[in-house]
């Protein structure tokens, strides 16, 4: 009989979580590098870093702009957020609450794992 109500106590927490929240951290980590294989500085969010590097963006439905201020480059290059497979498999299992949750942490969205701005050689 304790087992039993262990386990249920396991699953009512499962289901109550968010499955994108307990998985997705709340930034993502993005490899960034310039088409031409030249250093760039990007930034994004307030942050800069010197291409090829990888750079830290905090998770948000919203899309973000990088900017790049290097002659022959895109002036901005666009980051798309897109729900992260992981929500899918939560509404199965955690349902309203444990989505809701992965909504209102914002986790449960994703950019692209490699952005390459559009530079001229």
């Amino acid at each position: 009989m304790r087992k039993m109500a262990a386990y249920a106590l396991m699953a009512s927490v499962v289901a109550m979580s968010g499955c994108a929240s307990l998985l997705n951290d709340p930034t993502q980590q993005i490899n960034v590098s310039a088409s031409n294989g030249k250093a760039v500085q990007a930034t994004v969010d307030g942050r800069s870093v010197m291409t090829p590097s990888v750079m830290i963006v905090k998770r948000a439905q919203a899309s973000k702009v990088m900017t790049v201020n290097a002659t022959g480059c895109a002036d901005k290059t666009a980051l798309d957020s897109k729900v992260d497979p992981k929500f899918f498999g939560n509404i199965l299992t955690g349902g309203l609450i444990g989505s809701s949750t992965d909504y209102s942490t914002e986790r449960m969205w994703k950019y692209a794992d490699n952005v390459v701005i559009a530079c001229g050689q």
